[in-house]
């Protein structure tokens, strides 16, 4: 019985999922070999359900009549059964059997359409959770939202959700071209504006309040986050999140407006939160002075974090430079990057980045929650943040620590056994031991799937590693087979370590503090653009909906992401339904008629030849 030996006289039901390396027909077993080689005899006299890979809005696709034909040579098969003692070890014996596709080379993920139609299922949704079926209006927004969708007793209205569903709802937009998910994209927008934004004009700056209590007709605003590790502060994310949703629809409509705002907001950055004399920005500053060093702030005083410095690429920088072009924000980024190779690495004592750090860049391993642990999917992030920076600026420092966080990051984060990937970690390991210990728990956390989904499929389709793109297609198929939620729609939060769904607290919640459209969208935006276009050679449509008397020279910019230069390039536009020849194929820029109003564009982009860059 393969390599497992274990004195145990007890049952328990687990996960293996890997490539069938052999199968005897007869005798109803197969052999798989996991991620970290090791080989698993799989028992079928169980008569195991099986089914193929389904997406969200597909109907259940039953494939137990077919298990002798799916279980060929090198076929990926995520099993789910029982391990009985046998002998001085154990027997596995299936119960249910995943299949990602009818041979080994189709994983129904890569289709050009998967992600697409997912984000279209998530998008429905999240519009009815929380309008219903009637016209969209935000003052009936609410931050919490169960398991299949109901909103709880809880009336606090948070900025950065509602941003987060901005985004998501724009993303859909942009892959789709359906008007509703504008419509809740723009209404959303508005509100933050409206509601939830202060304008300074004292410091010429604005700032986000952390959200609203609402009481019938009456508003409370929270000036501070009453989010517990940041309570009664002003912390960095808060700020950034808030322009995440607003950004992103400003990559469709162009509006001016959102780009002052951003604009304002990162004044704020720059004067409040940002390290002149160190470097980097301040992870929080107390809402009187505005000030990262007053006492008030308690042990975030004089603090910098993973947040403060790194989530300005994703949440909202990236996406307005490439609205924009303009190298205000091409330098922004440069800067982010720069600090974070050059602090957050720290090989001498972990593989796992540094993530909190005092005013000196000293290490902060004491700090509430988090003391020395790592979080699995920042690393993640800066490598995957990092390689879309070396597309924009080249650095060998960019490249070099994103591959190397490539490589190390599965053996010490993710679940070599049964797929996907884990949460927090200590950052060393306990003395005598060969394994970085869990925080809390094995469970998985469906943004941190996202992290490592989206990390190896962009250093696979620039560096063309086919470990890289092992690794992507194993973390797909994890998130795939586990997160989608097939009975109430959307994604889960968290799963066990065998990948059936945790739906215990705030962690049944399909709408929280922490969960709000966000990263099911990007996933499925940017899993779209790098399976299609960087890795797979099949073109994508992308929509845009501006007014062009709004847009400065009538030149829109529909770039993806930051992509490596020359891997894409335009296909054929259209404007309302009509064909138009003004653009720039190799630029991705679109010159827009002379016409008033609003304009809907759609923008077929294809793949150039592949050009691999190797580290």
């Amino acid at each position: 019985m393969s390599e497992i030996s274990r004195n145990v006289d007890f049952t328990f039901s687990d996960t293996v999922a890997g490539r069938v390396t052999a199968f005897d027909g007869q005798a109803r077993v197969f052999t798989l070999v996991t991620a970290d080689g090791r080989f698993f005899d799989v028992g079928l006299d169980g008569g195991p359900s099986a089914e193929l890979l389904h997406n969200l809005g597909e109907p259940y696709q039953d494939a137990s009549g077919h298990v002798d034909e799916l279980l060929t040579q090198d076929a990926f098969v995520i099993a789910y059964g029982i391990f009985y003692p046998h002998g001085q070890g154990l027997r596995f014996e299936a119960k249910r059997l995943i299949f990602l596709g009818r041979d080994p080379e189709d994983y129904r993920f890569e289709e050009a359409g998967w992600w697409v139609r997912q984000i279209k299922e998530i998008a429905g949704f999240y519009r009815k959770a929380q309008f219903g079926d009637g016209p969209i209006d935000f003052s009936a927004y609410r931050t919490e939202i169960r398991l299949g969708g109901d909103k709880t007793a809880s009336h606090v209205q948070e900025t950065d959700t509602i941003s987060r569903l901005v985004y998501g709802m724009a993303s859909a937009f942009l892959l789709t071209g359906e008007d509703e998910y504008l419509e809740v994209a723009e209404r959303g927008t508005e509100y933050l504006r409206e509601h939830m934004r202060f304008v300074d004009t004292d410091e010429n700056v604005v700032y986000w309040y952390h959200g609203l209590k609402v009481d019938g007709d009456v508003e409370k605003k929270l000036f501070t986050s009453e989010f517990s590790d940041d309570y009664d502060a002003l912390p960095a994310y808060e700020q950034i999140y808030a322009l995440a949703g607003p950004v992103q629809t400003y990559r469709v409509t162009g509006d001016p407006r959102i780009k002052a705002d951003a604009d304002a907001t990162i004044r704020l950055f720059d004067r409040f939160y940002l390290d002149p004399e160190a470097g980097g920005y301040f992870s929080h500053i107390d809402p009187i002075l505005l000030s990262p060093h007053h006492a008030s702030l308690g042990p975030n005083q004089g603090r910098k974090n993973w947040n403060s410095v790194g989530d300005h690429a994703p949440a909202y920088l990236i996406n307005l430079y490439l609205a924009t072009g303009e190298q205000k924000y091409a330098d922004m980024l440069e800067y982010t990057f720069d600090t974070i190779v050059e602090r957050f690495p720290d090989l001498k004592n972990s593989p796992f980045v540094q993530e909190r750090f005092h005013t000196d860049w000293s290490h902060d391993t004491t700090h509430g929650w988090q003391q020395n642990r790592a979080v699995v999917g920042h690393n993640l992030k800066i490598a995957w943040n990092l390689i879309r920076m070396n597309s924009l600026r080249q650095k060998d420092a960019y490249l070099e620590t994103a591959v190397s966080l490539g490589e190390t990051m599965p053996e010490v984060g993710s679940d070599r056994q049964r797929g996907g990937w884990y949460d927090v970690v200590e950052r060393v390991k306990a003395e005598g031991e060969d394994r970085f210990r869990f925080a809390w728990h094995d469970r998985k956390a469906w943004w941190q799937q996202e992290q490592a989904i989206l990390a190896y499929l962009i250093l696979h389709g620039v560096t063309g590693r086919a470990d890289f793109r092992t690794e992507a297609r194993d973390a797909q198929s994890f998130y795939n087979a586990f997160f989608l939620d097939h009975d109430e729609g959307a994604v889960y939060f968290n799963t066990m370590a065998s990948g059936l769904p945790y739906l215990l607290g705030v962690e049944r919640l399909k709408g929280s503090h922490s969960m709000s459209m966000y990263h099911s969208a990007e996933l499925c935006y940017l899993a779209a653009v790098y399976n299609n276009l960087l890795i797979n050679g099949k073109a994508m449509d992308f929509w845009f909906k501006p007014d062009p008397a709004l847009i400065e020279d009538r030149v829109l910019r529909v770039s993806p992401d930051l992509l490596p230069a020359g891997a894409v390039r335009i296909a054929a536009v259209e404007v309302d339904g009509e064909q138009h020849t003004d653009f720039n194929a190799q630029a991705l820029t679109v010159r827009l008629p002379e016409t008033s109003g609003r304009v809907k564009v759609k923008v077929r982009l294809e793949p150039n030849a592949r050009k691999e860059v190797t580290g």
